[in-house]
Formats: structure tokens, sequence, C-alpha cells
């Protein structure tokens, strides 16, 4: 090669006049428009499924909640008339009161219960045994596990009052009684979802590195400060959905209360959603509860982002 002999740049070609950048209608351009498309492509199957499943019921939600629709007729615009008259429901606070009790017994037992099994599983045992009995309760249907606890504490043929009777302590109208009926309830679902909460847990303390706890433990602190210190503050993002979801799903309670005590004694059971499947579904009044439902779905966004907000689930102290 001789002296004066010029290396044209790496990022001019061949056929594109010297000093000049490839146009920008180029084939990198044209690469990123046909990876748009395939995502799309891609996305399409769930956002029909979304629009087709959730939209779509949505909005004809809000419209019934504006309406007299009883399914015998075709619904008679009302404006905010449904709304107007929750306002003044007196069963509808209650269900809401009701529903409040039941949310605060059901994640505090299952929070407090699923960090203690989830801590030990994580810092004694690992057995893949022991998780998969704790998932079994899960698995099993929710009108299933109601018939089944329903059975066992029956104040007349339940094994549970036999075993009490047994012991002198006399029998429990552990579904029938007022003060009974709803701390019953919730320990029902407890005992149900706190394995699944207990993994959930045990699999965000995996992902804490183990050399903090050696060098925990090397400077001489115990468990307790260990979880207090370690564990508690870096599973906050997990903890946070866990919380989350548990509060969705126990604003949703409605089988175990549907098989088991039908929203008694005296209304002590009667949750908002089992409200709302008796307003629509035993007095036809489908725009009332769409109406309910609607100011349901808001307090839960509500609740949630300041749960999300308050617990910082954005954000690791892992980073």
């Amino acid at each position: 090669m001789g002296a004066n002999t010029a290396v044209a740049p790496p990022h001019e070609s061949a056929g594109s006049p010297p000093g000049r950048a490839p146009a920008p209608g180029g084939p990198a351009r044209r690469r990123r428009r046909d990876d748009r498309k395939a995502a799309w492509l891609f996305l399409a199957p769930a956002l029909a499924g979304f629009a087709l499943f959730y939209a779509y019921p949505t909005a004809r939600g809000v419209y019934y909640s504006l309406t007299d629709y009883n399914l015998l007729a075709p619904p008679a615009f009302t404006g905010a008339d449904n709304y107007r008259q929750l306002i003044g429901d007196d069963q509808f606070w209650n269900a809401l009161k009701v529903t409040g009790y039941y949310v605060v017994v059901n994640i505090a037992s299952q929070t407090v219960l699923g960090l203690l099994l989830a801590t030990l599983m994580h810092r004694l045992t690992r057995s893949v045994a022991l998780r998969a009995m704790l998932l079994v309760p899960w698995l099993v249907p929710n009108v299933t596990v109601g018939l089944l606890w329903m059975w066992l504490l029956d104040a007349n043929l339940g094994f549970v009052n036999h075993v009490l009777n047994a012991l002198g302590l006399g029998t429990t109208g552990f579904f029938t009684s007022p003060d009974w009926a709803m701390p019953t309830v919730a320990a029902v679902n407890t005992w149900a979802y706190t394995g699944y909460t207990a993994l959930l847990l045990y699999a965000g303390m995996l992902q804490i590195p183990q050399h903090l706890y050696e060098s925990a433990a090397l400077d001489g602190a115990g468990e307790w400060r260990m979880f207090t210190r370690i564990t508690l503050p870096l599973l906050r993002p997990v903890l946070a959905l866990v919380l989350v979801v548990s509060l969705i799903g126990s604003f949703q309670i409605f089988d175990t209360i549907a098989v088991t005590t039908k929203g008694g004694p005296v209304s002590a059971t009667r949750v908002i959603y089992f409200y709302i499947y008796e307003q629509a579904f035993t007095d036809f009044h489908m725009g009332y509860a769409s109406a309910v439902a609607v100011v349901l779905a808001v307090l839960l966004g509500v609740l949630t982002a300041v749960q999300l907000r308050l617990l910082r689930a954005s954000r690791s102290d892992l980073a």
C-alpha cells in the first residue's frame, strides 16, 4: 500500500460520498420498525383478551351502574341515582365494615404466619417436600375448603366440637355465633392461603445475598436482629406484592361465605362481595349492584396505590 493511499472511515460505505453519514431511513431503522411490528403481533392475543374480558365488561358495568336494570326489561338510564341511594344504604356500609374487619384479621394472620414459615424454611431447612406440603391447601378449591371446615366445625356433628366436649370445654357454634363466625372464616382462609404466601416470601428471601447473614453472624448478631435488620428491609418489594395481592383477594372473599354462613348470622359475615351478589341475583337490582361494584373497584385502586406508595414497592435496598 502506497504512502498516499487514503483509508475510508469505518462508517462510510463504498457507495456513499466521503464524509456523509448513511441515510436516515437505512437498514437499521427498517429493522427497528420490523421489531415493533413483531412485538405488536405477539401482544395482539393478550390485548384482545384484555379488551374482551376486562375492558368491555368494565365499561358495561359502569354503564349499568347509571341505570335501573332488573334483567327483565331493558336498562333505563337514571344517572347517579344508584350512587345517591348507596350513600344512605345502611346495609352497604355494614357490609363494608364487615369486609374491613375480615381484611385486617386475614392479612395480619396470613402475613405473620407466612413470614414465620418462610423464615424457618430459609434459615433451617430448604426441603422440597415441605414446600409441596405448604402448597397443598392453596391448590384445593375454595368451595371444597369451605365444605371441609363446615363439617369439621359443625356444632352437632363436627370433629372439633367432639374434641372440645371430650376436654370439657363445651360446644361452640363457630359458624352460627355472631361473635365467632367472621374470625372462623378468616381462620379458614388463613389456613388455605398461608402456605402460598410463605412460598412467595421464601422466594424473596432466596434473593438476599448469603454473605450478609454470614457477616452479621461474625459480628455477633442473633437471628432476631438479622431478621429485623437484613431480611425485612431487603424483602420489602416482595412483601409489598404479597400485601397488595392479599388485600385484593381479601376484599373479594365470597366462596367461603356462600358455602358456610351465607352472610349470617344476622349479617355478621355479609361481606361486600356477597352483598353485591344478593343485590344482583337475589333481588335483581343489577344497576344498583353494578354501582356497588364500581365503588369497590375504585376503593381497591386507591388502597392499592396508597399501599404501594407507603411500602416504596418499586425500590429495593439491594441496589
